[in-house]
């Protein structure tokens, strides 16, 4: 009897260390699969915030509530599964949903940078708008977000799989579900704190205190700054990310010499003495940079050259 309790209890210890291996495992590949998605993590975080604003401050941590619940449906219900199964029975099929992923950010990005600098704006959305009420216009603004959010959570979860497509997939599956789970508690944890940002503002610049006070004053007038950099940010990031992704989606099928021009600008970079492996990080974003600007350009004017059907009249 004492023999085969302590045999069980062997048993249970052994378990109870392959348990442990296999979450430190887990932990490790969610590490390695986020780290690659960084970049798209700060055009959602950069994204996001604008579609909390010009809400009564008592609504707005409830957009985004909602807004983080309809990106974890996005990432467990739609993303996970699907990329579980593109990985069992489509691995060959991940590369090319990477490529037209990043070609999408890319337009995205060149899309914004064609607005900015011709000055191209919307007219008739603001009407629309005005003619919604707030209850109206909060759940169209927490739809749109929910599905900007679905566009980059796919890319999130693309890259995320490619990192560990070569692992069983319980791990695959413990990775990604990791993954899903701390990249939406810190996207909407940031951005929560963005968009209250300038209630706590206000609200130290109502205490009489000598530091507050002027902490308070200085957080409500960066708030324009801080909106308009990440505003920017967000559009660099869907660039550098995009580019990135085909660039080395040329380099898997081997279609050169543009990988190699990237990949050499990143090896010039990093034999810079004390900053080389910073240098050759940013030599590689700026050169992605490039190659995303160049094939987003090319996306924004081929489809302004498509003729768009004019509405018929009294429709």
């Amino acid at each position: 009897m004492a023999s085969g309790l302590v045999a069980l209890l062997d048993d249970v210890a052994g378990i109870a260390k392959l348990a442990a291996a296999s979450v430190d495992d887990v932990g490790a590949a969610a590490g390695k699969a986020g780290s690659k998605a960084v970049g798209v993590v700060v055009d959602d975080t950069a994204v996001t915030p604008g579609y909390a604003m010009g809400f009564t401050p008592d609504r707005e941590l409830p957009i985004v509530g909602k807004i983080a619940l309809g990106s974890l449906f996005n990432k467990f219900v739609i993303l996970l599964p699907g990329a579980l199964l593109l990985s069992a029975f489509a691995p060959w099929a991940v590369t090319p949903l990477l490529m037209a992923g990043g070609a999408f950010l890319c337009f995205e990005a060149a899309e914004k940078i064609v607005e900015r600098v011709f000055h191209h704006h919307e007219a008739s959305d603001h009407p629309l708008e005005l003619a919604l009420t707030s209850k109206e216009l909060e759940k169209q603004k927490v739809g749109g977000a929910i599905r900007t959010d679905l566009i980059l959570s796919a890319e999130i979860m693309a890259i995320s799989l490619a990192e560990v497509a070569d692992d069983p997939i319980a791990l695959q599956a413990g990775a990604l579900a990791l993954v899903a789970v701390g990249i939406t508690v810190a996207v909407y944890g940031v951005v929560a704190l963005i968009v209250k940002m300038d209630d706590i503002g206000l609200h130290l610049c109502k205490r009489e205190h000598p530091i507050l006070a002027p902490l308070g004053r200085g957080m409500v007038k960066a708030m324009p700054v801080i909106m308009t950099s990440l505003a920017k940010l967000g559009t660099a990031a869907m660039l550098w990310v995009g580019g990135g992704i085909i660039v080395h989606g040329l380099e898997h099928y081997h279609l050169t010499p543009i990988p190699h021009w990237v990949e050499g600008l990143r090896h010039a970079a990093e034999t810079l003495p004390g900053v080389g492996g910073a240098a050759g990080w940013l030599a590689f974003a700026l050169g992605s940079a490039v190659v995303g600007l160049v094939v987003g350009g090319l996306i924004v004017g081929v489809l302004h050259l498509i003729p768009r059907r004019k509405p018929v009249a009294g429709h």
